[in-house]
This record gives C-alpha cells, sequence and structure tokens, in this order.
C-alpha cells in the first residue's frame, strides 16, 4: 500500500489550479446511458472512483477513454444493465447507474454498494423513488433486481434531501412519460452541474439549487459535450491548509459561491480571504483564533466534506471550539489519529470538543476515509517533523495526486509506493 511522507512545519505559499469535481462528473458519467452515441466531457479529474467509474461503463458496453483531463464516452454499443458486483464494492457512487440503466433498458441489477465506512447510507430512498415512477423492485440479500415496462412522472417527497437519491431520480425521470414533481430535493451545486448537463442533453428540468426540482419527461436525449465544475471540496482542503500552515494560497478556477459556509467560518476563525471572480487568495499569517459552534448539515449550510479537514484547523486554534456532525454518524474516525499526533479533542455521540494546542507533532496515522485521510494530510503540513499517511487509496478517491498538488505549494511530501524508493526529504 502506498504511503504519503510528509515533512511539516512550513507554510503554504503559490497558486494551484482546482481540479474538476468528483461529486458532479460521477452522476455525470453515469447519465452517459441516458443516450446512444459519443459524449466528450472536459475538466474530468485522474481519481480512482472515477476509473471505477470507466471500468463499470466498459463492463456495461460503453467504450470509454480518459486522457489528460478530457474523456469521451461512447455508449452507442452499451449492451448490459447488470452492474458488476466487485466494481460496485468498490464505490458507494456506482448506485447513481440505478436510474439511467432502468430508463434505458427498462430494468437493472445492482449490488450493495461500498464505499467509505463513515456510517449508515441506506439507499432506501433512492428505491423508494424508482417504485414511485413505475418501478418493480425485488430485493434478496446482497442483489437489487429494478424493472419497469414504462416509467410515469409521479409527485415525490424525500423525507431526507439526499444527494444521491435527489440525482438518480432525476435520471431515471428525464424520459419518463409526464412530469415528476421532487421536493425536498437536495441543493448542492453538482445537482445544478447535473441538471445542466440533462438539460445540455435535450432534458427539461428545472429547479435544481432549490428544494423543489421538476422534470418534464422527453422522448429521447442526444450526447452532447460539456465541462464539469470546479471541485468545491478539493478548493476547501486547499483553503484549510493554507490557513492551518499560516501560509498564503491563490486558487483559480474555483467557484467561491460554493463555498460560502466555509468562507463564513474561516472569517470567524481570523482567516482572510479575497475574491476576484474564480480566484480566491486564502491568508493566515497568525494563530487561527477558535470557533464557538459549527454544525454540518447539507448544503448550503457548512459539508460534511470539510468537517474533519477544519477540526485541524480548530486544534490549532486559540480557545475552545465546538464541531457537531449531523450528516453521517461514523465521521468522527480521524479524531483518535489527530490525537495521537497532539490534538487536543474529545467526543461525546455527534459532537466533537476541541481545545487548541500550539502546535501539533509528526506520528504514523491511517486514512480510515477519504476526507478524513485529506485532514491527516493537512495535519502533517502543519505539524513539527514527519508524519507519515498510510491507506492512502483513500486519498485517492477524491483528490489528484494529492501529493504533487500540495508540492506545487512548496511542501515536502511525496509519496512512496512498495515497489519504488523512498526520496529523502531532507535534499
Amino acid at each position: 500500500m502506498d504511503k504519503l511522507v510528509i515533512e511539516g512545519g512550513s507554510p503554504l505559499s503559490g497558486t494551484i489550479r482546482i481540479h474538476g469535481a468528483k461529486n458532479a462528473a460521477l452522476p455525470i458519467l453515469a447519465a452517459c446511458l441516458l443516450a446512444e452515441g459519443q459524449f466528450k466531457l472536459s475538466n474530468v479529474p485522474h481519481l480512482l472512483d472515477i476509473e471505477v467509474m470507466l471500468n463499470i461503463l466498459g463492463r456495461l458496453g460503453s467504450k470509454c477513454k480518459h486522457e489528460l483531463e478530457s474523456v469521451t464516452v461512447d455508449t452507442a454499443s452499451a449492451n448490459s444493465f447488470h452492474v458488476p458486483e466487485d466494481l460496485m464494492k468498490q464505490m458507494r457512487s456506482s448506485i447513481f447507474l440505478m436510474g439511467p440503466l432502468l430508463a434505458r433498458f427498462g430494468e437493472v441489477t445492482i449490488y450493495q454498494p461500498g464505499g467509505c465506512a463513515i456510517g449508515e447510507r441506506k439507499i432506501d430512498l433512492h428505491l423508494r423513488g424508482l417504485q414511485a415512477l413505475g418501478a418493480e423492485i425485488d430485493e434478496s440479500d446482497q442483489k437489487i433486481h429494478c424493472k419497469a415496462s414504462r416509467l410515469v412522472g409521479a409527485d415525490i417527497h424525500l423525507d431526507f434531501a439526499s444527494v444521491g437519491a435527489t440525482e438518480n431520480i432525476m435520471m431515471a425521470a428525464a424520459t419518463a412519460s409526464g412530469t415528476t414533481v421532487l421536493s425536498n430535493a437536495a441543493r448542492e451545486p453538482e445537482i445544478q452541474d447535473l441538471q445542466n448537463f440533462l438539460n445540455s442533453m435535450g432534458a427539461n428540468i428545472i429547479g435544481a439549487g432549490t428544494d423543489t426540482i421538476t422534470i418534464h419527461g422527453v422522448e429521447k436525449l442526444q450526447p452532447c459535450q460539456y465541462e464539469i465544475i470546479p471541485d468545491r471540496i478539493v478548493a476547501g482542503t486547499v483553503m484549510i491548509a493554507a490557513a492551518a500552515t499560516r501560509g498564503q494560497v491563490t486558487l483559480t478556477h474555483c467557484n467561491p459561491s460554493h463555498l460560502s459556509s466555509l468562507i463564513h467560518v474561516l472569517k470567524r476563525a481570523g482567516v482572510q480571504t479575497s475574491i476576484c471572480n474564480d480566484i480566491m487568495t486564502v491568508s493566515c499569517m497568525a494563530r487561527p483564533k477558535a470557533v464557538e459552534r459549527i454544525v454540518t448539515s447539507p448544503y448550503p449550510s457548512f459539508p460534511t466534506d470539510l468537517q474533519s479537514q477544519v477540526m485541524v484547523l480548530l486544534s490549532l486554534a486559540d480557545g475552545f471550539s465546538i464541531m457537531k456532525e449531523t450528516v453521517f454518524e461514523g465521521r468522527f474516525k480521524h479524531v483518535e489519529e489527530l490525537c495521537r499526533m497532539g490534538a487536543d479533542i474529545t467526543t461525546d455521540l455527534n459532537c466533537a470538543f476541541i481545545r487548541g494546542v500550539q502546535r501539533i507533532y509528526g506520528a504514523t496515522v491511517e486514512a480510515t476515509d477519504l476526507r478524513a485521510g485529506a485532514a491527516l494530510v493537512i495535519a502533517g503540513l502543519a505539524a513539527q517533523g514527519t508524519t507519515i499517511v498510510e491507506q492512502v487509496h483513500h486519498i485517492d478517491r477524491g483528490y489528484d495526486r494529492i501529493e504533487k498538488m500540495f508540492q506545487g505549494l512548496g511542501a515536502r511530501m511525496m509519496r512512496h509506493s512498495p515497489v519504488t524508493k523512498p526520496l529523502d526529504l531532507a535534499n
């Protein structure tokens, strides 16, 4: 297994271009199955999850090519509605294939998806939404089979504003007969991007970004070209890393409006941000201040995907902070690792109590999931001494060679693979 070796203690400085959003690209890649022909998508990052999705599309009969940040998907030869179990177990986002395959072939067979172990994430909202559109669902053990001779628009209310269920229902309803009104829909920017992509294919969807989305079903969709939005979580990770190392970093090709909740938290912590169109500069030359209380919640509130990263910043802040996690109950696994580096954090149910310390120290730590891994990288960059982050494959699911990303900002870090000789960070 690869490891990241980080020599911390140096402020980050420089300019970085933010790559495309994983959480936008994955449902858009799945949505390509809704039409026959060749799609060209730009600003698609090279990530483990993207690779898995392209492998699934290939196993379903599509032809895929990923060169630089451009992906070509030809779905004309797609001929299977059975998603391979081995690939589904690697990535939860494979669940996005349910809606498109059901819409195109009239049936789909999937398995319970894998992904990060950050708490219970049921797919019942996905299944109920597809049932409301006319699908018959048969569940046996880990296998799920959905079938519908015809999908028909319906009024659907989500008990929870699930991003995945919102997107799956949007894709299935795009070519359903009649109109679907989806209430209590998730409002994330990635959902707006999916709406824009589907409309570029000829769909008739309005309301993404609000809690009510209306999908007027159309008879047929066409392939198109499309550019994926920037990754707001990658941008947020870089912003927090700049602040935690007391550096100054300029981010380009980002969307500041997607990061308003983080910008507000950073401002409360004494971090300076300046914005000009799609360019942001983040600087923090003094010890950050504690933030009394942060609560994670669906967009536009503070994102759960930045909770672990900002906890590193609060661990170094002057004062006492409280972080409340309301989205995933298993998302404090990084706390024990941070405490091994000298952080002073205690947890009680879904709350973390953070007493800021002057400094943290390098240690060997383990990335238990994608965002926890990113947090440990930030901790390593801010710590005194050497940090080794193990289980890097989790991080590779959402960050395009995170070591190169931070090396470009002056970080002294490298990837050590079992088949390669480690570099001497002192040189």
